[in-house]
């Protein structure tokens, strides 16, 4: 198996591999902020939430709903600032697990990523971890 990668190359890419994950399951999860609301639990994340306020016009009540899910649609996240930050977050992401997996595929395939590639590469691996944690949109 051919590498195009140095040893330092090698370990970089598997660490960025990882963090990538890591990154991305962090987006998935609603666990972003923890709370308590009406005497329950919870909990959300920039597109998920678990338990969550609802008005419940039969009653004229506000009643928690106990489920974990999705926002109905984009419109449906909280704020502007907060769609914004789902945005730039999956668009981080994004960026981290490309140049993961194309490091990841230079482990394994010569003359893939030369030392120009590599700098390129770093400089997308720096933006993307800025977008994934919300430092570029100013928020």
């Amino acid at each position: 198996m051919a590498s195009s990668l140095t040893c330092a190359g090698v370990i970089w890419a598997f660490l960025s591999f990882l963090c990538a994950a890591a990154s991305c399951v962090g987006f998935f999860m609603p666990y972003w902020l923890l709370g308590s609301q009406l005497e329950k639990s919870v909990s959300f994340g920039t597109f998920r939430r678990c338990s969550y306020p609802v008005r419940d016009e039969s009653r004229q009540t506000t009643v928690m709903v106990e489920q974990c899910g999705r926002y109905a649609s984009f419109q449906a996240i909280p704020s502007a600032e907060w769609r914004i930050c789902t945005v730039v977050t999956g668009l981080g992401c994004g960026l981290l697990l490309l140049v993961a997996l194309t490091a990841l595929m230079g482990c394994c395939v010569s003359e893939l990523i030369s030392r120009t590639v590599g700098r390129v590469a770093g400089g997308i691996q720096f933006l993307g971890g800025k977008c994934s944690r919300g430092e570029g949109t100013g928020t």
